[in-house]
């Protein structure tokens, strides 16, 4: 059984390098960088434990930064 060669749709110039990302690839280091970012912005709400649950303190902290960022 043989297999068909990938042909391009669009050939490419000589010399020049096409790059194609998935969506993923960058989303992800962004939200890690943002994540990041918040905790180092204000490193005395990066509990290793808290009795309420995480993602209400996170939401709150998010709305604590916008409304700083707001004129």
């Amino acid at each position: 059984m043989s297999v068909r060669p990938h042909t391009r749709r669009d050939p490419a110039e000589p010399g020049s390098t096409e790059i194609q990302l998935p969506w993923w690839a960058i989303a992800l280091p962004a939200v890690a960088f943002a994540a990041l970012l918040l905790l180092i912005l204000n490193p005395a709400d990066a509990h290793a434990a808290s009795s309420g649950p995480a993602v209400t303190g996170l939401l709150e902290h998010i709305q604590t930064l916008i409304s700083r960022m707001a004129p």
